[in-house]
């Protein structure tokens, strides 16, 4: 059970294809973009980093967010739930894993050359807010060492049959349990799973 003996929940949120292949944290690809404008997809990522007080981040998903998302805080034109995000975003302890970043060049953002799962597994055993794993290449490294207690993953009705993927072809048996869902106006699945341990 997430969370239980009173750590932290380990929330891993990417957008993924019919085929399994993910998107990273901030990147809008044609597939992936008017999905993300949908109200279903905003109110499901609302819902996900409202109890979040940490974010983890691979380098390439990082550098995107910090170039997407600041700008989008202070737009008058933007979606209110955008701006809460980006807001948030802004604001949260942000973790990014680089071997080659030196400065994070993003406030209250950290950069450390480690395995994301040696954090995660530090971060487990504390108290405090969700940790929001966000993107898809910590995310699918956190999968294969079976290291998150929940999974949101918004399945677009699309298929690429290219790029990376949410599961290797050797993924260990796990089960998890459906905890929400919700359907988008353009057909994408907002859904929500907890690890069953």
């Amino acid at each position: 059970m997430p969370g239980a003996g009173g750590g932290r929940t380990l929330v891993g949120s990417v957008l993924a294809t019919l085929d399994g292949r993910v998107a990273g944290a901030s990147d809008a690809p044609d597939w992936a973009a008017p999905h993300l404008r949908d109200d279903a997809v905003r109110e499901h990522r609302e819902r996900l980093h409202a109890a979040a007080t940490t974010a983890l981040l691979g380098e390439d998903d990082f550098v995107r967010a910090r170039g997407a998302w600041p700008p989008v805080a202070g737009d008058a034109a933007a979606d209110a739930r955008d701006r809460a995000f980006a807001g948030w975003l802004d604001d949260v302890e942000k973790i990014v894993f680089s071997a080659t970043m030196t400065e994070a060049g993003w406030a209250n953002s950290w950069v450390l050359e480690v395995d994301p799962f040696q954090v995660a597994s530090h971060l487990r055993r504390q108290r405090g807010g969700d940790v929001l794993v966000l993107g898809g290449s910590v995310v699918t490294r956190l999968l294969a060492v079976d290291a998150l207690d929940r999974l949101a993953v918004v399945w677009c009705p699309e298929v690429l049959g290219d790029g990376p993927r949410l599961f290797d072809d050797d993924p260990s048996p796990a089960r998890w349990t459906l905890t929400g869902s919700t359907v988008s106006g353009t057909g994408a699945h907002c859904a929500v799973y907890d690890r069953a341990r």
